[in-house]
């Protein structure tokens, strides 16, 4: 029997004459002419077959067309059906008001705890303010806020808070980034110096005081020492002289920065290191690292501590209070000072118009802060 194939043969199975069928020569010849011709189509053809192309089957008329009013179902108005709509309503009432009941459960005890010592007592301070008295109810218009805005007390108060507001809190915050940056950079003995720093924290106030009237009282142990190195006679009382808001401010420092040095660490050791290597790599050095890249990370952390510390530097009048009473020198006489005097002396009217117009100053203040912290935030994400 002959196996062997003629030419006609392989010209009928259209298969190249001397090729092995299923080798490489063959395959590309095959995929070659069976590869499909690519036509372009206008437009105007496109658009006429989506037009005209066959609609699917088995499906119901209303998936192939637009709905209508007319298309949605109308059902029978039963007794049966109307009981079914008052239950699902029934029941979605009922899941409202659950909800509503756990929501409220939860928030009214912060919300009476706010109202009954934030919300009504603020409202009685302003009540007040227009009064003669708390026992005289005679309105008197806006006679106690002109008292208070024309009382030279109350100007000085304001004036000497105000400074040492603006000179403690930076002081506070840059202070404490610094130290910061420098411990988290490695620092030999870091830990004795962080410890240092975080005792104050743990100290009482009443403590406190005692240690700076040992340090900063006539007979001190700074006038001591002076007083041995310069062979000076001349003491200085520090706290009622020039040098008394001084004083005061290395308090409030020594006092606040470990807790604000704190809050920096944690920021500073959340900053990814796989952008502070990428940014070291291209040639950016310490300080194009800090203002390009750890500023924007450390902006929330900053705005934070800026407000505790505001916060803080109008709570010093506890230290100023214990150092000097209730008449401190003049640049020491804070705003508390004018409260706890007004107090004193029963002039109630003129301490609630009094810290009414510190409470509004307080919210223009913190104000600002957020306004020009989201102004930074936005600037630095476009």
């Amino acid at each position: 029997m002959d196996n062997r194939i003629n030419e006609e043969q392989f010209s009928s199975k259209g298969e190249v004459t001397g090729v092995r069928p299923g080798s490489e020569v063959a395959g590309a010849s095959q995929n070659k002419a069976n590869k499909p011709v690519v036509r372009t189509v206008s437009k105007e053809e496109a658009d006429l077959k989506l037009i005209n192309r066959p609609k699917a089957k088995n499906v119901t008329p209303l998936a192939s067309q637009k709905l209508t009013p007319k298309d949605i179902p109308e059902f029978e108005d039963t007794p049966e059906r109307r009981e079914t709509l008052a239950l699902r309503k029934k029941r979605h009432l009922n899941r409202k008001l659950r909800e509503f009941g756990i929501f409220s459960g939860y928030l009214t005890p912060s919300f009476v705890g706010v109202a009954v010592f934030f919300i009504l007592p603020l409202g009685m301070l302003l009540f007040t303010s227009f009064q003669t008295s708390p026992t005289n109810h005679t309105f008197v218009g806006l006679r106690n806020y002109e008292r208070v805005l024309t009382n030279e007390a109350f100007l000085d108060a304001s004036w000497n808070t105000l400074t040492f507001a603006l000179i403690s809190v930076p002081l506070a915050v840059v202070l404490a980034l610094l130290i910061a940056m420098l411990l988290n950079s490695g620092l030999p003995g870091k830990s004795l110096f962080r410890s240092f720093l975080l005792n104050p924290m743990m100290v009482p106030v009443a403590s406190v005081v005692l240690i700076w009237q040992v340090f900063f009282s006539y007979n001190g142990v700074i006038n001591g020492i002076a007083e041995k190195i310069f062979d000076s006679p001349e003491k200085i009382d520090w706290l009622k002289s020039s040098y008394a808001q001084v004083v005061i401010m290395l308090l409030f420092l020594w006092k606040n920065l470990g807790y604000n040095m704190v809050l920096f660490l944690a920021a500073l050791n959340s900053i990814p290191h796989e952008i502070l290597e990428s940014a070291e790599m291209d040639g950016a050095g310490p300080v194009k690292r800090f203002f390009a890249i750890k500023l924007h990370y450390l902006s929330p952390t900053i705005f934070f501590v800026g407000i505790m510390s505001l916060i803080n530097s109008f709570k010093i009048f506890r230290e100023v209070y214990l150092l000097t009473g209730d008449y401190p020198f003049d640049n020491l006489y804070m705003l508390q000072h004018f409260m706890n005097n007004a107090f004193t002396h029963l002039d109630y009217s003129k301490l609630s118009a009094g810290a009414i117009v510190m409470c509004i100053v307080m919210v223009i203040i913190v104000g600002g802060l957020f306004f020009a912290e989201s102004k930074f935030d936005k600037d630095v994400e476009e």
